[in-house]
């Protein structure tokens, strides 16, 4: 079998090729119903089967505890800058974290909704660096952090005890760009929210993840679809879901609960094997005299890896280059966010080590030849 490109998107991003193959084979018809997911209703028994088993393996895999809702909702990470405030704010007041340019428009949007103060800004690093001396406020409604910064590379590796801090405020988590890549300490969190296009499946789905007890405080303005008591009383069929992308993201969470890797398996052996990835290409980077990450080693991602050409060698001639020879060797999606330049690596679950490996190959051959 001819071996596929390897695909580093920063999202939408790969899916597991097994599961594909499983899409491709059951497109006409699911499991002997006569139909394609797409063209079945959602409220059928066929669909909700589907819609249950998603959820029971994705709470089993995450091992979200039983008062926190899983909500299934769309529009998509940005969208939930918006919807989250609106269900959580109550008008008052909320602290955001700024470590970068997803946590920014996190800010921005909120300021909509409430009194928004910048606890801690990663400004003056150029968000290269987790920001420190966060200035809580007693009152605050709920304090908001992306955990991973997809365009400028940083992750919270632990989240941040909010109680040891002395806020009693809920943490509110975008976990978009690394959820089910890695445990989740669900006793520090609130709400933790994520698109599916990185890890989990198609773009169309946004997983919300809700303690019960910060339901049914939704401003007045709030639209209906965007309520989330509403959306957990109706199980998430309040209007009709992405049924195709549940779907899809049902079967990645099957194939990652049986993967197996370094003596583990499920999120315990992908979480090793994404540090391991992470590992291998940081460790390329740093012996490199030709490229750089320029991320602090402490909050460095492991799923988004953005990477420059150093000092003089830094041109967008240089660049182009590097980019046109990766495509050459089956190593697409490469360059870097426009407001940041440069490259990027997104090695998400569906990456396999041989994907990075073969980037590591390309890196030393390019300074090899250019260097």
């Amino acid at each position: 079998m001819t071996q596929r490109p390897f695909n580093f998107s920063a999202g939408p991003a790969a899916l597991p090729e097994e599961v594909l193959r499983q899409v491709a084979a059951e497109m006409l018809d699911w499991q002997g119903s006569g139909m394609s997911v797409m063209e079945m209703s959602h409220r059928g028994r066929e669909f909700i089967s589907i819609a249950e088993a998603a959820e029971r393996d994705l709470r089993e895999l995450l091992q979200v505890p039983a008062n926190f809702r899983i909500l299934v909702m769309q529009g998509g990470g940005l969208a939930e800058n918006a919807i989250v405030p609106l269900n959580l704010s109550r008008g008052g007041k909320v602290d955001v974290v700024v470590s970068g340019s997803w946590s920014k428009k996190s800010a921005e949007e909120a300021r909509r909704y409430a009194d928004v103060q910048i606890a801690a800004d990663g400004a003056m690093s150029s968000y290269t660096a987790l920001p420190g001396d966060w200035r809580l406020r007693k009152d605050a409604a709920y304090v908001h952090i992306c955990s991973n910064e997809t365009i400028d590379g940083t992750e919270f590796h632990t989240l941040p005890d909010l109680k040891a801090m002395g806020s009693e405020a809920p943490l509110v988590a975008d976990v978009s760009s690394h959820q089910l890549s890695r445990a989740i300490d669900w006793s520090k969190l609130g709400l933790a929210f994520g698109g599916a296009q990185k890890n989990i499946g198609p773009a169309g789905v946004t997983l919300v993840y809700v303690r019960e007890d910060l339901l049914g405080h939704a401003l007045p303005a709030c639209p209906s679809a965007f309520d989330y008591k509403i959306v957990a009383d109706a199980q998430s069929m309040f209007n009709t879901p992405p049924t195709f992308a549940i779907y899809v993201a049902g079967l990645v969470f099957q194939w990652l609960k049986k993967f197996s890797y370094a003596g583990k398996t499920g999120l315990a052996a992908i979480e090793q094997r994404n540090i391991d990835k992470a590992a291998l290409f940081y460790g390329a980077l740093d012996g490199s005299g030709l490229f750089e990450n320029r991320v602090a080693a402490d909050c460095r991602s492991r799923m988004n890896i953005p990477f420059y050409l150093r000092g003089e060698y830094n041109t967008e001639r240089l660049n182009d280059a590097f980019l046109a020879g990766a495509r050459e060797r089956g190593l697409l999606q490469l360059k870097g966010h426009k407001s940041v330049g440069g490259m990027r690596a997104s090695i998400y679950n569906a990456m396999p080590l041989e994907g990075v490996q073969a980037l590591v190959t390309y890196l030393k051959d390019f300074e090899t030849s250019h260097g």
